[in-house]
């Protein structure tokens, strides 16, 4: 009786961070009500391309075995060529990990698309919209905080074991080898955390 009830008191924990999309801390839960699911493909080309959102880089690149990002594959948002992350190499990476239901995700957003436009071709940023129902309303976001750098999708959370997701925002940090060399799991609030911890990670300062 005791761990039945140890066990119910942790999914209501886990869906009580979920449904606060307001809350300071990292929130996971899924888009709800949201049009995505009846919006076509052309559509949501056309956004992503009113957004000024750029194409999904290529991932031909083969990475070390040892700390390298799951063998996944993972669609653009809004179409466009698909990206294996494995293959994500030659550059230092940030990848943030968003949704459009997340709050704390809306006010980082705009430090990501800073930090897109100061680091150059020095970084490379890319968003991953997760567990989100509403890619309409991804890309408006995005086109909202100002982000045009390239956007993957991962609807069905299929990175979400691997890259130990607990809530939203995350954010990852990965060196020009294609090793994941660390792990943010809290919003930045300002931009200085966010450049501080790029340098910390990857040892790439803004110029």
């Amino acid at each position: 009786m005791n761990r039945l009830i140890v066990v119910g008191l942790a999914v209501f924990a886990l869906t009580a961070c979920g449904s606060s999309p307001s809350s300071t801390s990292p929130t996971f839960g899924g888009g709800s009500g949201g049009s995505g699911a009846t919006v076509s493909a052309g559509k949501l080309a056309a956004a992503k391309k009113a957004a000024g959102i750029r194409a999904c880089p290529p991932s031909d690149g083969t990475a070390p075995t040892s700390k390298a990002l799951p063998d996944v594959t993972l669609r653009c948002l809004g179409g466009g060529t698909p990206v294996r992350l494995t293959g994500l190499t030659g550059t230092p990476t940030v990848i943030n990990l968003w949704a459009s239901w997340c709050g704390p995700c809306r006010d980082e957003l705009p430090l990501l698309a800073k930090a897109d436009k100061t680091y150059g071709n020095r970084l490379r940023i890319l968003g991953v919209d997760f567990a989100d129902a509403s890619p309409d309303a991804a890309i408006a976001l995005a086109k909202d905080s100002g982000v045009t750098y390239p956007l993957l999708v991962d609807r069905s959370s299929s990175i979400r074991a691997a890259l130990r997701v607990i809530g939203l925002p995350q954010t990852v940090f990965v060196d020009a080898q294609g090793r994941m060399v660390g792990t943010e799991r809290a919003p930045f609030r300002s931009y200085a955390d966010l450049t501080t911890a790029i340098r910390t990670h990857l040892g790439v300062k803004p110029s």
